[in-house]
């Protein structure tokens, strides 16, 4: 049973940074953090994301365009345009649309997925930061 004089963090109103710094930190991963004055992990969360499309991409990985089509194909496009800035830079320069031949490649769609659902958790995490929440 809780003590009734446990203090809990006070959450501060929602103010510019606490809109700013998810939608910055969307666009360019890390860049939500930034702005806040978290350099290492701000710079962590750039050079992870970053390096993971970056690698996929390399690795010939799939990038998946908005679409209507099956769940996976779906879920797909949600992981993917996660990246932010990353993803619309693919798609903008047509990256990532060949067919996935060989393992590598469905490697590549992996991490490229996976580098935006974590820059989906960074936005998270600099939006609590930014009102209070977290520090």
């Amino acid at each position: 049973m809780a003590n009734s004089t446990t203090s809990k963090r006070a959450v501060a109103p929602l103010n510019v940074l606490s809109v700013v710094a998810p939608a910055i930190g969307w666009l360019v991963p890390g860049a939500g953090h930034l702005i806040q004055k978290r350099w290492v992990r701000g710079f962590l969360l750039l050079a992870s994301v970053f390096v993971m499309f970056i690698l996929g991409l390399l690795m010939q990985g799939h990038v998946y365009k908005p679409n209507g089509g099956d769940i996976l194909a779906i879920l797909g496009f949600i992981g993917d345009l996660g990246a932010g800035g990353l993803y619309i830079v693919s798609l903008a320069k047509d990256l990532g649309q060949g067919a996935i031949a060989h393992a590598s490649a469905d490697y590549g769609t992996k991490f490229m997925f996976v580098a935006g659902l974590l820059n989906f958790i960074s936005v998270a995490d600099a939006y609590h930061i930014s009102i209070g929440k977290k520090s």
